[in-house]
């Protein structure tokens, strides 16, 4: 196997590996599944141009998490997001909680929905959720209880 091969067989091995994270984390920011597929296709174009070394498979992970988020605020800040009205993706989910739960989750603001996604989603503890997003673990904690006060707020609204 030559050298491209390799190239192209390793970044195939983390595409396969880290899709579903990338993707569910892309889409828990925008709740929009044409805008996630757009955050994970520019997620991994940017792996595959800078072609970064890392010292493990965690640091690895963490980084595609961090491009990732990266990627989900440049599209809230962009002036096209600004400037346009969404088209409403309404995916219904099996179960009737679901569906009231995606509403909800839409509805807080991306910066919640990044601490909720990391730690309930993919299992992250506050530490390694500061790190990742490069704010202060008692940042962390205040976001998450701010998310979990409105989340409990909005669904009691609900019933």
């Amino acid at each position: 196997m030559d050298f491209e091969s390799q190239c192209t067989a390793t970044i195939a091995s983390v595409v396969r590996e880290y899709a579903d994270m990338v993707y569910r984390l892309a889409f828990a920011q925008v709740r929009s599944k044409s805008d996630a597929d757009d955050i994970f296709q520019e997620v991994f174009l940017r792996y595959v141009r800078n072609n970064p070394a890392f010292v493990s498979e965690e640091h690895r992970k963490a980084w595609l998490i961090r491009v990732t988020i990266n990627c989900a605020k440049k599209y809230w800040s962009s002036a096209w997001q600004r400037n346009t009205v969404p088209l409403d993706d309404n995916y219904r989910f099996l179960m009737p909680e679901e569906n009231e739960l995606d509403e909800v989750l839409r509805k807080l603001a991306p910066k919640y929905r990044s601490v909720i996604h990391l730690y309930y989603y993919e299992g992250y503890s506050i530490s390694e959720i500061g790190k990742i997003l490069s704010i202060k673990e008692s940042t962390v904690r205040t976001q998450l209880t701010r998310a979990r006060t409105q989340l409990s707020n909005m669904l009691k609204g609900e019933i």
